[in-house]
């Protein structure tokens, strides 16, 4: 860049950083930073838009246009060649912009007698605040240089908008942070709760926009660079060879540390004028704009390890470390852009919801925030960008959605459903020791899901006849390396314990997919969902499901001792997993160690054609349990992940029902147990549902056991059945509005 140019850009940001440290209004201080602009960079015009809302722009100030259009002249995102701009977050540069596709023409404005056109979005950190225009009678192309500069400034404006200078009556801005917002995303856990926000990575604040000794401050940022690499080359050192992803991570965060070009770009935002911290976070919101434009996986992972990097980057500049001083509010809920379950287990009980950017409905941390009885909601798009620490929020884990500083009346209805299902959990309470006994007399065994000793004492308190599903992988995946048999087996000696003699169905490790152990190879699958998962890696890798077997059979020490295996798919795969148990039975008694009193060897029907094993396979298996989840997304070839497809199809459709219908019978041929375990066992209309089809046991997460049981006991199982095979009868493909119409007329308790 040419030092007049340099010299120009660092003048101006001076100027607009003593502009703002001047007293007025917002639209005073707007309006002399489009005049500011205009002379710096000789344009006949200067131009700023700000979001109205997430979808119109307006135009807040402008030097050379009609004064009169100010505040009145809209665009929508995406309209005319400032919605461009905003809307792909790139600069648009062109010599001609009445030619220019797109342009539209605003007769209010009088620019229809300027030609050059440059255009670059004001943003921060990913999220589009505005757009900021100069334009010329002239026909020429700005420069690089000029739009570089532009760029710049645009990044201090935002700034600027962040903290609210330009907020006040006379602009009617909104002040960033202080306006209720809703936020949608996508239910990980369900249930309600009202807090204050508690964010899991505080924001870094930067407020020295603009530097005086560019020399000094470039120094202070190699500085800073160097502590980071010598950071990121001490965890590599320590990291083991056999945390593969986790090294994977630190060798992208090293490859960034050291390019040359991350720090060049920096260092040239420093020559143009802007702190070493406002460099690095100008960075860091080009990277995030990037991010949004990528298709490819691989390369976001990339640009996202390069956004992380920035963060500790901003973290040694400014010195602010993730412990910032401030005190964990009464009520948190915790507000991340992603988070492990290790993590999420750290924060315990003490939290009432949370909200992720990121993460999924079937992720670790869902599973956490089961075992917490917290509401989650994950995919809630700028929640972090948005929320600041304390920030009053309400979870509406339901529905998906997120309340950020509601309004009274919105609180207000939230409180009351609170209290309403606070009452209903009392009524539930009440049943706790009552069994799930239909009017007519059908009874059902109510039993819960578990992954880890947070989720045992719900057993007592929530009335479960047993735990249907003891999730054993997640202590191999909260650990970086392989856990020892002895830990294992007293991990599993305490639940056991903790049951207090009730049933505990151990399910062996269930990873891949989704579920991924830092130290174990990952294969490269086109559909992981379809792949390497579950009891295929266990037969795969024979050492570590021997191991965990051993660990299983020492932790019963004479007790009872249920174990499944996940993801059955053909007969000879459940006679071969059932041999390697009765094979390690046989071995520890040869040394001498206490076999369980009873062995019961089930299996997990997760894939249709286990549906179609042979007879002997259902008079070989002990037990049977339905794993809904898997069974239903492979059944309508729907990803359980997928938002597109997922909520497409019914569980309470004819056709699920009727195959449900057929497993069955086929286990009361063979006189085979049979059990329903997933999501849809704990929702009241599918559980009354799945019982009307022939089952006597399902399977739930603990708070959802008392609805279930209230809605059973109030009805008729044989009224049940007969609506549905009348709908059968008269062609019904969907069977929730039958199901609907009979509850709604059931009476109170």
């Amino acid at each position: 860049m040419p030092e007049r140019l340099e010299t120009q850009s660092r003048r101006l940001l001076r100027r607009l950083r003593d502009t703002l440290a001047e007293p007025g209004k917002g639209q005073e201080r707007l309006d002399r930073i489009t005049r500011l602009i205009a002379e710096s960079m000789q344009t006949d015009v200067c131009s700023i838009y700000l979001f109205r809302d997430a979808d119109t722009l307006e135009l807040c100030a402008t030097r050379g246009l009609k004064v009169d259009a100010v505040h009145q002249t809209r665009l929508k995102l995406g309209e005319g060649l400032v919605g461009r701009v905003a809307r792909s977050a790139a600069p648009v540069n062109t010599a001609d912009a009445p030619g220019e596709r797109g342009f539209r023409y605003m007769p209010e404005t009088g620019e229809e007698v300027f030609s050059s056109f440059l255009g670059v979005p004001i943003q921060r950190l990913g999220e589009k605040l505005g757009v900021l225009v100069v334009q010329s009678r002239d026909k020429r192309l700005y420069s690089d240089d000029e739009v570089y500069a532009l760029e710049v400034v645009a990044m201090v404006l935002a700034e600027m908008t962040e903290l609210g200078a330009f907020v006040g009556d006379d602009t009617t801005l909104a002040h960033p942070h202080k306006n209720p917002v809703v936020v949608r995303g996508v239910s990980g856990q369900e249930g309600t709760a009202e807090g204050q926000v508690w964010l899991h990575e505080p924001r870094v604040v930067v407020t020295n926009l603009v530097n005086d000794d560019p020399v000094a401050e470039a120094e202070r940022l190699r500085a800073a660079v160097g502590q980071l690499r010598v950071t990121v080359d001490d965890l590599l050192m320590i990291a083991s060879p056999t945390e593969k992803e986790h090294r994977e991570v630190l060798e992208a965060y090293r490859m960034f540390a050291h390019s040359r070009g991350w720090l060049r770009r920096m260092e040239q935002s420093i020559e143009s004028g802007l702190s070493a911290e406002a460099a690095v976070e100008k960075e860091q919101s080009d990277a995030r704009s990037r991010l949004q434009q990528v298709p490819d996986p691989y390369l976001r992972d990339r640009l996202h390890d390069l956004d992380d990097l920035s963060n500790r980057l901003l973290r040694i500049l400014t010195g602010q470390g993730s412990e910032t001083g401030a005190a964990m509010p009464e009520h948190p809920i915790l507000v991340a852009r992603n988070i492990g379950p290790g993590e999420l287990l750290e924060y315990g009980p003490r939290l009432r919801g949370a909200v992720l950017e990121e993460g999924s409905i079937g992720s670790h941390a869902a599973v956490v925030a089961r075992a917490l009885t917290i509401p989650l909601v994950v995919h809630a798009n700028h929640i972090t960008t948005e929320a600041l620490n304390g920030d009053p929020i309400i979870v509406d884990g339901d529905e998906g959605v997120v309340h950020l500083r509601p309004d009274e009346s919105v609180a207000a209805a939230f409180r009351d459903k609170i209290a309403m299902q606070t009452q209903a959990q009392a009524r539930f309470a009440a049943l706790r020791d009552r069994p799930a006994t239909a009017r007519c007399g059908t009874t059902v065994t109510l039993q819960m899901n578990a992954g880890i000793m947070a989720d045992l004492p719900s057993l007592e308190g929530s009335g479960a006849e047993g735990v249907g599903l003891f999730r054993t992988e997640l202590q191999f995946l909260l650990r970086n390396s392989m856990p020892r048999r002895s830990d294992l087996a007293a991990l599993y000696a305490r639940v056991m314990a903790a049951a207090a003699g009730r049933r505990v169905a151990f399910r062996t490790l269930d990873i891949g997919s989704d579920k991924v152990m830092p130290y174990m190879k990952r294969p490269d699958e086109p559909n992981p969902a379809m792949g390497w998962r579950a009891l295929r890696v266990g037969l795969d890798k024979t050492g570590v499901m021997r191991m965990q077997l051993q660990a299983l059979i020492r932790a019963a020490r004479g007790q009872p001792l249920t174990v499944m295996f996940p993801l059955v798919s053909e007969m000879r795969e459940f006679v071969a997993a059932r041999d390697m148990l009765l094979r390690e039975i046989e071995r520890e008694s040869h040394l001498g160690h206490p076999l369980p009193a009873k062995l019961e060897i089930g299996a997990m029907m997760e894939t249709p054609s286990l549906a179609y094993a042979p007879d002997a396979f259902f008079k070989l298996a002990d037990f049977i349990s339905i794993g809904g989840n898997d069974l239903k997304q492979f059944f309508f070839a729907a990803d359980r992940e997928n938002e597109l497809v997922r909520k497409r199809y019914d569980t309470l459709s004819c056709s699920f029902l009727t195959f449900i219908e057929s497993i069955i019978k086929r286990c009361e041929a063979s006189g085979t147990p049979v059990s329903f375990c997933g999501e849809d066992a704990g929702r009241p209309l599918e559980a009354l549902t799945l019982v009307a089809t022939g089952l006597r046991s399902l399977s739930m997460r603990p708070a959802s056991i008392g609805p279930v049981k209230d809605l059973i006991i109030r009805a008729n199982i044989g009224e049940v059945r007969a609506e549905l095979d009348a709908a059968k009868r008269r062609g019904v493909e969907q069977l929730r509005p039958v199901i609907l119409d009979y509850v709604r007329q059931l009476p109170p308790h």
